[in-house]
């Protein structure tokens, strides 16, 4: 499983795939992915960072998609329950997920500096050792800062 964040993509492609994927797990699933719950994805995908409830909603406001932050909480609650968002703990906003659909293990890598975020594989270590206890892993968040390459070669030149 690759990591998407800090390297260099079509955006655009990435924006399209990530909701085609969402739609189609949501049809699959038989989920109801309304346009607000899309736009709110939309937003997450619009850029590798997490994303605030409130700056959401504001967006959502702009676009005459609603204004009262239960609009903004319930799509991202839809999404995060169903693996199509994490919340980002540390920075108490959130990211699209970028292997919907997978059973994963995300950990996050956070840029400091931009607030970037990277979703990448976690390692099953604390998984497989939970398991030897018998001890059955729900939910792990795994959020690593420091700073991203970007912001590492801006800082060196």
């Amino acid at each position: 499983m690759a990591h998407i964040g800090f390297e260099t993509h079509d955006h655009k492609t990435c924006i399209r795939k990530g909701v085609a994927e969402v739609d189609a797990l949501c049809k699959d699933r038989k989920l109801q992915f309304t346009p607000v719950r899309k736009r709110v994805l939309e937003i997450l995908l619009t850029e590798h960072r997490a994303v605030g409830a409130y700056e959401i909603l504001d967006t959502l406001r702009k676009e005459d998609m609603g204004s009262q932050p239960p609009v903004a909480y319930r799509a991202l609650d839809f999404l995060v329950s169903n693996g199509f968002a994490h919340k980002i703990e540390r920075l108490n906003a959130f990211a699209a997920c970028m292997h919907p659909g997978e059973n994963h293990s995300p950990a996050f890598l956070i840029c400091r500096t931009c607030d970037s975020v990277a979703e990448t594989q976690c390692e099953p270590i604390l998984i497989d050792a939970a398991a030897e206890t018998g001890f059955i892993v729900e939910r792990t968040v795994v959020e690593a800062l420091g700073t991203c390459p970007k912001c590492n070669n801006e800082a060196s030149a």
